[in-house]
């Protein structure tokens, strides 16, 4: 399972505070969906699968880089 940071989503043109949101909504579908682990408010990563289902867009790594597939 692919990991995703804030940092990463910025590298994708996201602004910092949007990159917080998204990983906020993303730590929330990922409690919603019984994995507890991600209510830690410390936890900054989270997998690309909840991002993808957040933005609607596929992200694609290369070279340990994200890409946006859209």
């Amino acid at each position: 399972m692919q990991m995703i940071t804030k940092v990463e989503l910025g590298q994708l043109g996201f602004g910092p505070s949007q990159c917080s949101d998204i990983i906020r909504k993303a730590k929330r579908l990922m409690v919603n969906k019984g994995y507890g682990y991600y209510s830690n408010r410390r936890l900054g990563c989270v997998p690309v699968e909840a991002i993808e289902e957040i933005l609607g867009i596929r992200l694609v790594f290369e070279n340990n880089e994200v890409r946006n597939n859209a």
